[in-house]
């Protein structure tokens, strides 16, 4: 095996051997590198011995007289420090907006001032939400019915559509196609990555700036760069794409091109990803443990945070609801962080907006 290819063929069986073997696999702080280090052990819960040094904030958001909360899947920080998120039009998990004509991507002051609501009559089903370095705000629609649904939009910060992937109303495994479409990321020189985690479908797919398709890599299964579920992404600042895979209860970390890095399971079961690229701090939402997950029944939902560096992790917001036998999605799925510090957690279960602010020592 000779050039790129064979280079990262082999990173990718050494990573392998690595995992089968029960040892961590970390980063480093170079780009595509791997390094094996002492962790936690695969399957072990990392709930214990971790600090919260958060309070919580609960109903700072102030939706207009008469409109409530929905199921809050998404959330997401523009470059202005507004908040937006993606609602399901007041429908509590697992209604959506198919029948509604209210508009579900809302935008927020940090004083919880709603400042515009945009998306009327074009969501079905809004899942995930990210804004890019020019404050555009990216959305995709897991579900879909006839003439909408399925697809990734791009809107401007003032609402305009600025661009569409996927077919409207139509699932498919195409290279225009998604079958569940749950999380955008976008890299510096404007490349989209779009998980698309359906009944049919468990990849991810890259295009151009413009919306041309480039590739796509994934499939079914749990061994390294397959995927079940692929719930969030998120990229960190040596443009490495992390993927919660959360069918696998694990984070996958791919270079730009596909290229399999190494899988961590510390994390725990990933709904939601943030990662703050000013210095790699990792957030890492699991609002399904122990509920929805029964095999991960021992591990508690919340919010992990770490280093996307090393994978070592810092603190545990833990989500308030501790009844071992609750059986839905509970805390935040949806997470994203202030450049001051503040997190901010979508919940689709307890229709929600939380705010979890600092306590300064």
């Amino acid at each position: 095996m000779t050039g790129e290819n064979g280079y990262w063929r082999i990173v990718a069986l050494c990573a392998t051997a690595l995992l089968a073997s029960g040892a961590a696999v970390q980063l480093s702080a170079q780009s595509g590198s791997i390094t094996a280090a002492p962790s936690t052990p695969w399957g072990t819960p990392t709930n214990e011995g971790l600090p919260n040094p958060y309070r919580t904030v609960a109903d700072w958001a102030k939706l207009p007289d008469g409109r409530p909360w929905g199921s809050t899947a998404g959330v997401t920080i523009d470059p202005q420090g507004h908040i937006w998120v993606a609602e399901r039009c007041g429908q509590a998990y697992p209604g959506g907006c198919g029948d509604s004509h209210l508009a579900p991507i809302l935008e927020f002051e940090p004083s919880g001032k709603l400042i515009r609501a945009i998306g009327a009559d074009l969501f079905v089903f809004p899942h995930g939400i990210t804004a890019d370095q020019e404050g555009n705000i990216w959305v995709t629609d897991e579900r879909g019915m006839p003439g909408k649904g399925y697809v990734a939009i791009k809107f401007s910060p003032t609402g305009q559509v600025l661009m569409m992937l996927g077919t409207p109303g139509v699932a498919g495994t195409g290279p225009n196609q998604f079958d569940g479409p749950k999380a955008v990321a976008i890299a510096d020189n404007g490349d989209i990555f779009v998980s698309d985690g359906g009944r049919s479908s468990a990849r991810i797919l890259k295009f151009d700036r413009n919306g041309k398709f480039l590739m796509e890599w994934g499939t079914m299964g749990s061994g390294p760069g397959e995927m079940d579920t692929p719930h969030c992404l998120a990229l960190d600042s040596h443009g490495r794409l992390f993927v919660g895979d959360r069918g696998n209860n694990r984070l996958q970390i791919f270079d730009q091109q596909g290229h399999f890095i190494a899988q961590w399971t510390q994390f725990s079961r990933p709904s939601g990803i943030f990662i703050d690229r000013r210095d790699d701090t990792l957030y890492v939402a699991d609002s399904e443990s122990g509920g929805v997950s029964a095999e991960h029944g021992s591990w508690r939902r919340g919010i992990r945070i770490g280093s996307a560096r090393d994978g070592s992790l810092r603190a545990f917001i833990p989500d308030p609801n501790t009844a071992p036998d609750y059986r839905g999605s509970s805390a935040a799925e949806g997470v994203a962080v202030s450049r001051d510090g503040i997190v901010y957690g979508a919940e689709v279960g307890q229709k929600d907006l939380k705010k979890y602010l600092p306590i300064k020592p």
